[in-house]
């Protein structure tokens, strides 16, 4: 295992300089002075060409890129124009609230997933493989805000079971009221997460039902449950575990639409909120953070791999 992982940090380092090279091009190749975005309200040539400087734009722009990325190196994601704020204090006031909503979805979409993938994939073309499948199709093509509708309607507006927009912190509400703030909002992601792997999980456990390691199991009697416990789910998880480890990513910087809906104050809202105001330093940072959070991801999930499926580690 350990050579498995040094093998992947190892790669981690190329794939990490593309990124950056990515973020860095990326927001320099937007049309536009983003200096003229920024202060459209008060025009002041002083303190366009301060703050220009400040942020070197009067460099050659592969110097801008070296003094950028050799401040990263060191911690340094430089400074929000509109607070002046270091970057990487704005991200982690957001990043704990995203985190724990997507811990949360992560949690409803493995308890959803799980037991209607492994009954349609022991069931197949039941009306349980019936069930499960409408259920992955459901929540594949409905997309999150209108989930988010019903949800507030259902649960905040009608029964106010629940409260439909903000956060509240565990210091401020203790951690019931926190489950409760997170709850629609994380069943909200979770549905969708949980019909990706349910579809998933239930193809892969077919194709391992299959198996003949799992027939000789079968034919020395054992019962259907013990063959998927101990024979099949375990080389079934691996594509799951790939679904998992992407869309976990995807849950900390991408859920914007959703954070928006119910008004909490999580990395992707400060993504967007940060785009509009064209504030240049935060959103190359918070950009390249996430970034880099989906590759440590990527790296958990080839760990696990490797603990799953032994020869993926002599590969």
């Amino acid at each position: 295992m350990g050579t498995l992982i040094s093998r992947r940090l190892a790669a981690m380092i190329p794939v990490l300089v593309l990124v950056t090279f990515g973020v860095f091009a990326l927001i320099h190749l937007t049309p536009g002075d983003p200096i003229d975005a920024m202060m459209a309200e008060s025009y002041d040539p002083a303190a366009k060409e301060r703050i220009r400087l400040e942020l070197g734009l009067d460099q050659p722009i592969h110097v801008q890129y070296v003094t950028w990325i050799g401040k990263v190196v060191q911690g340094d994601f430089g400074r929000s124009i509109r607070d002046n704020q270091p970057v990487i204090e704005n991200v982690s006031r957001r990043i704990g609230v995203s985190l724990q909503l997507a811990l949360f979805a992560m949690v409803i979409s493995l308890a959803v997933a799980f037991p209607i993938g492994i009954l349609s994939a022991s069931h197949r073309n039941s009306p349980i493989d019936g069930f499960g499948t409408m259920f992955a199709l459901f929540g594949i093509c409905m997309p999150n805000f209108l989930i988010a509708l019903l949800l507030i309607y259902l649960f905040g507006v009608s029964l106010r079971w629940l409260p439909i927009s903000g956060y509240v912190a565990p210091a401020d509400g203790g951690v019931l009221g926190t489950i409760r703030s997170l709850t629609l909002p994380a069943v909200t992601l979770g549905l969708a997460l949980a019909a990706v792997v349910t579809r998933t999980l239930r193809s892969s456990l077919l194709e391992t039902l299959n198996e003949d390691y799992v027939r000789t199991a079968r034919a020395k009697g054992l019962s259907e449950q013990l063959v998927i416990r101990r024979h099949a789910l375990k080389n079934g998880l691996i594509p799951v575990v790939t679904v998992l480890g992407l869309q976990f990513g995807s849950l900390i910087g991408g859920a914007v639409i959703t954070e928006y809906v119910f008004a909490l104050p999580g990395i992707g809202r400060l993504v967007v909120d940060s785009v509009f105001s064209r504030d240049y330093p935060l959103v190359q940072g918070v950009i390249l953070l996430i970034a880099i959070g989906f590759v440590l991801c990527n790296l958990l999930v080839d760990i696990v791999y490797g603990w799953l499926d032994p020869r993926i580690r002599y590969g």
